[in-house]
């Protein structure tokens, strides 16, 4: 048995009798209406069953070593205070969107007929709230299963004493079904039983259907609509954040969102990237805010403000004026910046709209892998169009003992962005089969912020980033000051449907290539690591001018474009 860090070796006996939590499978209510709108392919259904966890929270570690290795899953047990891990079988998982086939759900009309048999999967960080008042008053897992293709670690969790909802949310197929009433039964997978311990008393939940139209009231599509991105019961929730306004607002799809990843995981606004691309919800919606103060129930490893282990993170606000005095580079933890594998990769007319000119356009990721956040703070002097950007170091308390200039922050006014960039962040390449330049993007500045969890088993790794959108992360045009933070375990996407973020590939001969995603070019930024900053995506580009096709092979056990 593997061990979890900071605890002592279990011996086989003793893993072997950690049982895990209490888990039970609940209906919120015996009776559920679901609207099916005309326009729509179906009804969603959100039949308000969830996974209670009561005694030791349900904790799951998620996985792969490589891109050449398979997601493998462990459960964290905890029992008398200490936890040890327990290796659920190879193939239990095939991604980090959460468990397959875990929800079982058969509907039956009033004549006992079966119009529905079908099973979903499970994100156990769907949390929904508390069960009873004495649990503890946040969860501390992440809030949300993160389906970045490119996605190295991940963890699950139900706080005890916490509801999580078994419904799969936007991610789940709808079903056709007739107005009229319906017994709907919601199940546990015998394996899931099997594996946790869940007793075999599946759900009974009496639904009825009714037929409206958009045209129906108002005239107007309706905000909770599925096409809105809200089901029933989740309003808000499902909307993009306001803050995301001028971000991509009236820009047209392109064919460039269709492979860019729906969620993040990085934190309740659910942001894409830094694109005009579509935010998709959450399973559910968080029924308890996140408060700031400790947790009265901390597990091991914690501190006061930190509900996962790690140090708490410096305040998100910049200094008030710039650093003073000598600039120092201290010996203590600082940030690896490493890039994913290009993906979302397509022929796009680049927003240009000129008859035979050719795009490559991709999304990009460029992620922390810590031990250390990364703080860049930018001071504009009065009247210059540019900020000075700085660095700044902290010690294992959370102490900035350091900084050091970094380049500069400059105001990008072009639609799509509308923010403050930090130069010199990354670049991307298209390079020919022999690796050597073929075009360079001009894209090199980007605002930073923790749109995607890339891997929240790395040391240090925030399960909570608080700047998971463009609103609170690259300010305004009459910014006196910004602070960009890039925290432990998230990534930054950017798409490549922006302006200015597409390959120009109209001359560029048909045949093998690899874009490259390339952090922290220029090595001003201090790291842990400057050996790892390169990613490479295979490409093959064939067809006509005007009419250009792309073909992308698989990374390695990655078959996604």
């Amino acid at each position: 048995m593997a061990v979890t860090v900071g605890f002592m070796a279990a011996t086989p006996d003793q893993a072997k009798a950690a049982t895990g939590p209490k888990l039970s499978l609940i209906a919120a209510t015996d009776s559920v209406t679901l609207t099916s709108w005309k326009e729509e392919p179906g009804v969603y259904l959100d039949l308000g069953t969830y996974l209670t966890a009561e005694g030791t929270p349900l904790e799951f570690k998620v996985t792969r070593k490589s891109y050449k290795d398979p997601v493998t899953i462990t459960q964290t047990v905890f029992q008398g205070g200490r936890a040890k891990t327990k290796t659920l079988p190879p193939g239990t998982v095939k991604d980090f969107s959460g468990l397959p086939g875990f929800a079982e759900i058969t509907i039956t009309d009033n004549t006992g007929k079966k119009v529905v048999s079908k099973t979903e999967s499970f994100c156990p960080n769907n949390a929904s709230g508390r069960v009873r008042p004495d649990a503890p008053s946040t969860s501390k897992y992440p809030e949300s299963c993160p389906t970045n293709a490119f996605t190295l670690g991940s963890v699950w969790g139900v706080e005890k004493g916490w509801a999580a909802n078994t419904y799969g949310g936007s991610y789940t197929q709808p079903v056709k079904l007739a107005a009229g009433t319906y017994t709907a039964k919601i199940g546990v997978a015998k394996k899931y039983r099997d594996l946790l311990g869940i007793a075999d008393k599946p759900a009974t939940v009496k639904l009825t259907i009714q037929e409206r139209s958009w045209e129906d009231g108002a005239g107007a599509e309706p905000a909770r609509s599925a096409a809105a991105g809200g089901h029933a019961g989740h309003g808000a929730a499902h909307q993009a954040p306001a803050g995301h306004a001028g971000h991509g607002a009236g820009h047209a799809p392109t064919p460039a969102q269709a492979g860019a990843p729906e969620t993040s995981g990085a934190g309740p606004s659910y942001n894409v990237g830094h694109g005009p691309l579509k935010a998709a919800p959450p399973a559910v919606p968080w029924a308890v805010k996140r408060q700031q103060a400790a947790r009265a129930d901390m597990q091991a490893g914690d501190t006061a403000g930190q509900t996962d282990g790690s140090r708490q993170a410096p305040a998100l606000t910049p200094r008030s004026q710039r650093p003073s005095g000598t600039p120092t580079v201290p010996n203590v933890p600082k940030p690896d910046l490493r890039s994913l594998p290009a993906y979302g990769i397509t022929i796009s007319d680049g927003g240009q709209n000129v008859p035979g000119k050719d795009y490559l356009a991709f999304s990009a990721n460029v992620w922390n892998a810590g031990p250390a956040q990364l703080v860049v703070d930018g001071f504009r002097s009065p009247g210059k169009a540019k900020m000075d950007a700085y660095q700044y170091f902290y010690d294992a308390a959370g102490k900035q003992v350091g900084y050091t200039p970094t380049g500069t922050m400059e105001w990008d006014p072009r639609p799509g962005h509308v923010h403050w960039h930090f130069t010199d962040f990354a670049s991307y390449r298209l390079l020919k089969a022999d690796k050597k330049e073929a075009v360079r993007s001009g894209k090199e500045a980007f605002c930073l912020a923790n749109t995607d969890a890339v891997d929240y088993t790395v040391k240090n790794a925030n399960w909570h980033p608080f700047n998971t959108d463009l609103s609170t992360a690259c300010g305004q045009e009459n910014s006196i000051s910004v602070r960009e933070v890039l925290d432990v375990g998230s990534g930054d996407t950017y798409t490549q449907d922006l302006p200015g973020q597409s390959f120009d590939i109209t001359d560029v001969p048909n045949g093998t290539y690899y874009i490259q995603v390339l952090a922290n070019p220029a090595k001003r930024l201090k790291e842990t690591n400057l050996d790892n900053n390169s990613a490479l995506r295979k490409i093959v580009l064939g067809g006509a001018p005007g009419r250009r096709t792309v073909t992308v092979p698989a990374h390695d056990l990655v078959n996604a474009n």
